[in-house]
């Protein structure tokens, strides 16, 4: 048996005519990443710059807060809950994801070298056979490929939006929630401290035999009820303040903050179609189903029967070396692709129903938004220009007469009663209000989508 002596001076010099330009080809079909607009499209439509970093360790269960702010503002609170939330690092994770994925896509299949050695049956010359080869197919679709990646980097761009403004839909209405939970605490101390003003006159008035002992004792059962109310409106306003501050990143937070006072909403009307136009084209849900609708299109063309095609150079030698191209390809007698290609338009035909219904609803939280905004804007007007002036009249004048004694506590008991129905009904409506612009500003795809429509509102 012969010593072997491998020499692929042929071998060699196939596979540097026909490699590189392979890889020629195919490198000019490789395009560009899309550019990184996760944090400026963030900034655009909450409003909040520089507020999402991608945490690579994971965050604690709490995070330290500032505590140097004597009033948590609902920007504060927004910063914070934007800085600390997970469900938007998961997102930020899976734009990796879809990154690495994309970069993948750009990189040539690595060559196949096989190597066979025969050895004859009683001596003789090694035969030796050598290949490289390369997936045929991956090498033509890499364009596609890569297309196809990019799309589905911006699905994952676009559902890193759809995480934060959710997140700041939810940090703001729960901030609503918490002032309202603390006015309406308010209404219930100043409606005690009459109470409480009210029957220690009644006390003195029965002593000296000027009132009735019922005028005491429906005070005194008052005063419970009220004492009843007002531990059941801490124990509302805390849960309140603890879920706010879960949001936050803080869960295990004292969560007495003083927040800022609810403020008029003073919002330009713009016409629902504008409304609607301005959701329609930046919601993140629809851009997100657009990018992966046309990569299912990709998908489509990419479904084909030759899997596991191959292309390189095959070299023997015996006596001496021999050299050529080699293809091997399947043979579609029984899978064509056909099977693959009805699955990947079958799932097309399916988002482009599931973009349908996200636009038809998009449109509906639209409208009911701008409906049920407009209506809570009314009735807040009537609320506070007329039943609470009335109601205020109503209690002062019962009080009047009943400590001069021309009436008995029953209708100063009505009308403070009524009092702080309407009180309580303002702060309802006042929530309401901001809610609803809340789920305005969610509806059309952020609070800065909002200020632009109102901006182009307001100009003649």
């Amino acid at each position: 048996m012969s010593a072997f002596n491998f020499r692929p001076r042929a071998l060699a010099r196939c596979v540097a005519i026909t490699w590189p330009c392979v890889c020629t080809i195919v490198a000019g079909c490789q395009q560009k990443l899309p550019p990184d607009e996760v944090s400026a499209r963030i900034a655009a439509a909450t409003g909040i710059d520089n507020a999402i970093q991608l945490d690579t360790v994971g965050g604690d269960i709490d995070v330290r807060a500032d505590e140097s702010a004597s009033v948590l503002t609902l920007d504060a609170a927004l910063h914070a809950a934007l800085t600390n939330d997970p469900a938007i690092q998961a997102a930020l994770a899976r734009v990796r994801v879809a990154l690495a994925d994309a970069k993948q896509a750009r990189l040539l299949p690595n060559p196949v070298l096989s190597v066979i050695l025969r050895f004859p049956e009683g001596g003789g010359k090694t035969q030796v056979e050598a290949g490289l080869s390369a997936d045929l197919l991956t090498l033509l679709q890499a364009p596609r490929r890569v297309d196809a990646a990019d799309k589905r980097l911006r699905v994952a761009s676009a559902e890193v939006l759809t995480a934060a403004i959710d997140l700041v839909a939810s940090v703001q209405e729960r901030y609503a929630t918490a002032q309202s939970a603390d006015a309406e605490l308010l209404v219930l101390r100043e409606r005690q401290r009459l109470t409480a003003k009210l029957l220690e006159l009644a006390k003195s008035r029965f002593a000296v035999g000027e009132s009735s002992r019922l005028d005491v004792i429906t005070l005194d059962a008052e005063r419970v009820s009220l004492d009843v109310e007002i531990a059941q409106a801490i124990s509302q306003r805390r849960q309140e303040r603890l879920a706010l501050a879960r949001l936050m990143g803080e869960p295990s937070a004292n969560a007495e903050w003083q927040l800022s006072p609810w403020l008029p909403v003073d919002l330009a009307v713009a016409n629902e179609v504008d409304w609607v136009r301005a959701a329609l084209q930046h919601r993140p849900e629809i851009q997100a189903q657009r990018w992966e609708l046309a990569a299912l299109g990709d998908d489509v063309q990419l479904a084909s029967a030759f899997d596991g095609a191959e292309v390189g150079v095959e070299a023997e030698r015996d006596d001496k070396w021999a050299v050529g191209p080699s293809v091997s390809t399947p043979l579609p007698l029984f899978d064509w692709g056909q099977q693959r290609r009805a699955k990947a338009e079958a799932q097309r035909i399916e988002a482009r129903h599931r973009l349908t219904q996200t636009q038809r609803q998009i449109v509906e939280d639209v409208r009911r938004a701008v409906e049920s905004l407009g209506s809570a804007q009314s009735a807040l007007r009537q609320v506070q220009g007329q039943l609470i002036p009335l109601s205020d009249q109503r209690v002062q004048q019962a009080e009047a007469a009943y400590t001069n004694g021309s009436a008995d506590v029953t209708s100063f008991l009505l009308a403070q009663q009524d009092a702080q129905a309407a009180r309580s009904k303002q702060i309802e409506l006042q929530q309401k209000v901001s809610t609803e612009l809340f789920r305005l500003q969610r509806a059309v795809g952020g609070p800065g989508v909002v200020t632009n429509v109102t901006s182009h509102a307001e100009k003649p």
